[in-house]
């Protein structure tokens, strides 16, 4: 019997007779060389292209399933390891095998900081045209438990069931439903988020209502926990929360794009950094490694130096540390943040001689140059285009750029152009098991 499309029957596609379900590509062997910068393997083919490999090692003979080739790249999924690195190690995270909140937990701790100064030495020679070696990487005071702040996704299913920890490691839409007993973030959010599951009640209805939600946890020095929830709509019982979970403080509630608002607890968590002390809202930003950053922050002042009487920019300032310090120290600084909750926290316990601006980098920035000194600390991203051409044009003294990205930043330098060179680099591991990495360059006039 025919269908009314075409005449022929289902069976098999028109012109391929006899064609059945694609075969599987049969697997590969490969050296891995080196670590990319999303945390894969690299090595390559006997055709010479590269391919991509998670959960592999520099050294690793491994065998691999090819899942996505393209021209001049491949990326495959570890099948077993034919012979193992010396850089190998045993993840001791019990959700690592499926888990995509770290991606270089297999790899020895000197192996993962090795790996970063080649990322970092690479992004700069080969994008930003800086010719370098790859820097030493100074180490986190803390391998584990040195998260401040976690984000988690939170799903409830059909059938009742909640889910909530990381994205899984190659399939985003897939939770890997996750305890306090993760590695990475401090050990009173692990005590809190073990709280939280265990008294938000069933379908976490003490939670804010949705489908889908994101949960961030920050802690203080102190160990006092606030949660804030972004997405869904009805508030839920977020004081039965509370008091419910012993740690947490306060929880904030995001619906949409607005603005956080508190819907239960303290309004601001007392935090103490170094020499300050601020109040945080649920989504004002710090580092999320307090040790390592304390040790970032000290190389940053090294290289501030004298600045009594110096005209300073601190640009994504947050909630204005940097700018703080250096008005303490005789410097006239303004200094650019979008966000407002953290400019109303940056102005509440102001020195003199510190102004704070809210609104884009981009925008403020060309009514302040020239300057003596331009701190720059963007997101990811990095710095726009036209902050960019605006301390081209208008060069500073100096730049200290505090980089989260090492493939923005060596694109910002050579955006920057030949008014400026380099003349310090240092990395930092803020982001222990992790591909990522910060580090501090000074620019000067050339």
């Amino acid at each position: 019997m025919s269908d009314r499309r075409g005449g022929r029957g289902r069976g098999r596609p028109a012109g391929r007779p006899g064609a059945g379900p694609r075969r599987p590509r049969p697997p590969v062997t490969l050296r891995i060389d080196s670590i990319a910068a999303g945390g894969e393997g690299v090595g390559r083919l006997p055709d010479g292209r590269v391919c991509f490999v998670h959960r592999t090692a520099p050294g690793d003979l491994a065998e691999v399933q090819l899942t996505e080739t393209r021209d001049r790249w491949t990326r495959g999924t570890l099948l077993r390891v034919l012979e193992p690195s010396p850089e190998r190690r045993e993840a001791p995270c019990p959700f690592y095998a499926r888990c995509g909140g770290c991606t270089l937990e297999h790899l020895t701790y000197e192996a993962q900081l090795a790996a970063k100064g080649r990322i970092v030495g690479d992004a700069l020679t080969r994008i930003g045209g800086v010719p370098v070696e790859a820097p030493e990487v100074v180490p986190s005071p803390r391998e584990f438990r040195y998260r401040n702040r976690v984000s988690f996704a939170l799903r409830r299913t059909e059938h009742g069931r909640v889910e909530a920890g990381f994205h899984a490691l190659g399939a985003p839409d897939e939770i890997v439903d996750l305890d306090g007993s993760c590695l990475l973030f401090e050990e009173a959010i692990g005590r809190v988020w073990d709280g939280i599951r265990a008294h938000w009640g069933p379908d976490a209805r003490r939670l804010p209502s949705g489908s889908q939600l994101r949960l961030t946890l920050r802690a203080s020095a102190g160990g006092e926990v606030s949660l804030l929830v972004e997405g869904g709509f009805h508030p839920g019982r977020p004081l039965e929360l509370i008091a419910a979970v012993p740690g947490l403080v306060a929880v904030w509630h995001r619906p949409g794009e607005a603005k956080a608002e508190l819907i239960a607890g303290a309004p601001g968590l007392p935090e103490t950094w170094g020499d300050e002390t601020v109040e945080l809202s649920g989504a004002a930003f710090l580092q999320v490694n307090r040790a390592a950053a304390e040790l970032l922050e000290a190389h940053v002042l090294s290289l501030v130096g004298d600045v009594a009487g110096r005209t300073v920019v601190d640009a994504y300032c947050g909630v204005g540390l940097h700018a703080r310090r250096l008005a303490r120290a005789g410097a006239r600084v303004t200094g650019i943040e979008l966000d407002p909750d953290a400019v109303a926290e940056a102005r509440r316990s102001a020195p003199e001689g510190a102004v704070f601006v809210t609104g884009y980098v981009e925008a403020v920035l060309p009514e302040h140059l020239p300057a003596d000194l331009v701190i720059l600390n963007p997101p990811r991203a990095g710095i726009a285009g036209e902050a960019a051409d605006a301390l081209a044009a208008h060069p500073a003294e100096r730049i200290i750029y505090i980089s989260c990205n090492p493939a923005t930043l060596a694109r910002d330098i050579k955006r920057l152009g030949p008014g400026y060179r380099m003349v310090s680099l240092r990395s930092f591991d803020l982001f222990p098991q992790t591909a990522h990495v910060e580090s501090v360059v000074l620019l000067v006039r050339a």
